[in-house]
């Protein structure tokens, strides 16, 4: 996050700095995961992992593979949270706010589910900071469905 002066990041950096810092808001013990939708080079929605609206939060016990010790990759069935990318997509449509051919930028790229919303949505691009490991057959469907899915690298720490 640190540019030389007078360095204004590119719309990507920017972007995907925009969507760790809502990934901050997330209440799962194991990943910190958030995506920003933006179109137009307009934001028009965010969403970060965890638990659905009214189950208590997942720091707080209320999801039981985040309770567990569980490791990673297993149990994936006894997780209650939505992920970042779900939650962006549910929130601009709780809002009437269409994502057809959008931007999608995420600090992990999508898993199946949340790829099969990404396609259903109509975004048309996805931007990742970090590779999910499980993510094959994500990157697969999206190819197919001709949704743009690029990498960004992390940037260096200072």
């Amino acid at each position: 996050m640190n540019n030389p002066p007078n360095k204004r990041p590119s719309w990507d950096r920017y972007f995907i700095d925009i969507a760790k810092v809502v990934a901050k808001r997330s209440n799962c013990r194991r990943r910190h995961v958030a995506a920003v939708i933006v179109k137009d080079r307009r934001i028009i929605s965010t969403g970060y992992n965890g638990t659905p609206k009214g189950i208590k939060n997942c720091d707080e016990g209320g999801c039981p593979r985040c309770s567990s010790d569980a490791p990673s990759g297993e149990k994936l069935e006894e997780c209650l949270c939505c992920h970042g990318e779900e939650n962006a997509i549910v929130q601009a449509a709780y809002h009437g706010t269409s994502v057809n051919g959008a931007t999608l930028y995420t600090t992990y790229s999508p898993c199946l589910l949340c790829a099969k919303m990404i396609i259903n949505s109509g975004i048309a691009e996805v931007v990742y900071e970090n590779r999910y490991s499980i993510d094959d057959t994500a990157r697969k469907i999206l190819k197919t469905a001709k949704i743009k899915i690029r990498a960004i690298s992390p940037e260096p720490e200072v």
